[in-house]
């Protein structure tokens, strides 16, 4: 059973990250073995969210509760399931409603050394927009 649950979150973690990604967890040891297998074995894998939900679920939260190491990775893992800057850019600004404007401001920030990275441009980053 654990193996299965260990292979089906390998397979769904790559969907959502890359190598590097997977290789950083796995080098965890006994606790990324315990991400790959509830996080993303049981909990990624469930019916009921697609990909690209599941990701603004996991950016908004991890917006919210300022675990900022963690959202680049999720930025990035956002893009590949389909979300687009503008996309990640309102859930940015979304969260600041609850969560407030300093994690909202070092999210935006993280989004933009992202966007730069992956060569997806800054177009439209914090420019003034009539609401």
């Amino acid at each position: 059973m654990s193996d299965d649950r260990y292979e089906r979150g390998r397979e769904r973690f790559l969907e959502v990250h890359d190598e590097k990604a997977l290789n950083a967890v796995e080098g965890l040891g006994d606790l990324g073995r315990a991400i790959v297998e509830f996080a993303y074995g049981d909990v990624y894998t469930r019916p009921g969210l697609a990909l690209r939900d599941r990701e603004i679920a996991a950016v908004a939260a991890l917006v919210a509760t300022g675990r900022s190491s963690q959202i680049p990775q999720h930025l990035r893992a956002s893009l590949k399931a389909g979300l687009s800057p503008e996309e990640l850019r309102e859930i940015i600004l979304q969260t600041a409603t609850i969560a407030g404007f300093p994690p909202a401001m070092n999210a935006m920030s993280t989004l933009k050394t992202v966007l730069k990275e992956v060569g997806a441009g800054e177009a439209g980053a914090g420019e003034a927009r009539d609401a």
